[in-house]
């Protein structure tokens, strides 16, 4: 489970990345539910679901799928939070607990069990709660399960991707001046070898994580 502090390092990055998109996000209200589902349809996609042909399942990508629904989430939790005049924090801290002992969800009539259901199965039922407006953590953490995806796991590539989408932005993302291919190589690829030869516990990850991109980055 996210600790306290891993919990409000995500939070205040979201908000960081939502500001830089947009210094207005909070009045704009922007669908991020919507955008659940169309991210769950693409882990569909990466997992495979035509029986008329083979495939294999993709589990970077399906994890990749998981890291993007998660900003969405966060973002959706933000928002909420200042509708409730809560503390974001505390919202996200309490759905997390509840969701611990949650193995079903009662939608639309029916009982879910999810440990009689498929990852497919999940993921259409992500995206069905999602449309309904409902954030559903305890589905998330088991579809997260099965896409062999613990909470540290998450917390690691969340923070990475989070970190090089605000690179992408300070080095002109927006502008097209961002070179994404450096040395042959995809950011994505140099990222994934920076955070996992870091600590993700120190309190500095994002900041070295940021300073070990810079390093790396075409001059």
């Amino acid at each position: 489970m996210l600790s306290s502090e891993q919990a409000e390092i995500m939070l205040s990055l979201q908000n960081s990345m939502n500001s830089k998109v947009d210094p207005e996000w909070v009045a704009a209200r922007y669908p991020y539910l919507r955008a659940v589902a169309i991210e769950g349809a693409e882990a569909i996609e990466h997992h495979g679901w035509k029986w008329w042909k083979k495939q294999d399942k993709d589990l970077p990508q399906l994890q990749m799928e998981l890291i993007d629904i998660w900003h969405f989430i966060l973002s959706e939790i933000l928002l909420r939070s200042t509708d409730t005049n809560t503390r974001p924090e505390a919202a996200l801290q309490q759905a997390l607990q509840e969701s611990q002992a949650q193995a079903s969800l009662d939608f639309d009539g029916a009982s879910y069990e999810f440990a009689s259901m498929d990852l497919v199965s999940k993921l259409e039922l992500l995206i069905a709660t999602a449309v309904a407006r409902r954030i559903e953590i305890g589905l998330f953490a088991s579809i997260m399960a099965d896409c062999e995806l613990d909470w540290t796991e998450l917390f690691r590539q969340y923070v990475g991707k989070n970190v090089l989408n605000m690179f992408r932005q300070d080095k002109g993302y927006k502008t097209g001046h961002y070179l994404k291919e450096w040395q042959g190589r995809e950011d994505n690829e140099y990222l994934v070898e920076i955070i996992h030869r870091l600590d993700p516990s120190a309190r500095d990850f994002k900041e070295k994580i940021y300073s070990a991109l810079e390093t790396a980055y075409p001059a």
